[in-house]
């Protein structure tokens, strides 16, 4: 019996999810982690934002320490960081993860082409929030299975840019780090991408 070209499980979300995963070394910790959201469907809705964990090895917020989220829906916004972002491997040995402050979002717009470059900038009350990616690479389209996924149990269809060239700024101040490799499907890849046309979808 041939396959159905229409996937059998849940549709968890879909939309974008560009990150910025910063270290001092390679083998070093985490020093910076930034990763943005434009979520075009999902059982909270649509939304947009950025999560920032700007001291990720600390277990504390606003006003100790820049790790928050900003966003339109912090319904789902939750959603995303318990269900979803917290189990990326970045995030995931990031005690900064658990403390993270949920802000209201006042402003978001995007700039470039996505051909030479492009950034986010989400603004909240008290923080302003750049994301900007450069040196872009040629687009593929990755089909992560679950089991080398991070959560086990989805299925990851998305289109990715690799750069080697980015930068995340809150208030105009950098986060500390620099691009380093990770394993990614099969792979080593830059800690800074585009991730457009992104879908989940669930398998259990």
């Amino acid at each position: 019996m041939a396959k159905s070209p229409i996937h059998p499980g849940r549709v968890a979300w879909t939309g974008e999810n560009p990150g910025i995963y910063l270290k001092e070394q390679q083998d070093g910790p985490w020093t910076g982690l930034a990763t943005s959201f434009r979520i075009t469907w999902s059982p909270f809705g649509r939304g947009k934002g950025v999560l920032v964990l700007d001291q990720p090895n600390v277990e504390k917020g606003p006003p100790d320490a820049w790790n928050f989220c900003i966003s339109d829906n912090e319904e789902l916004a939750g959603y995303l960081v318990a269900e979803f972002f917290s189990k990326f491997a970045s995030f995931r040995v990031s005690p900064g993860i658990n403390a993270i402050t949920y802000l209201p979002l006042t402003e978001a717009r995007r700039e470039g082409d996505c051909l030479r470059s492009y950034a986010e900038i989400v603004k909240s009350k008290d923080f302003e929030v750049v994301m900007t990616w450069k040196s872009l690479g040629e687009p593929y389209a990755v089909d992560m299975p679950p089991e080398k996924g991070p959560t086990k149990a989805h299925e990851m269809y998305s289109l990715f840019l690799d750069s080697t060239d980015a930068s995340v700024t809150v208030n105009g101040r950098p986060l500390k780090g620099k691009i380093v490799e990770r394993d990614f499907a099969d792979r080593k890849k830059p800690t800074a991408f585009l991730a457009f046309s992104e879908s989940w979808m669930e398998t259990t």
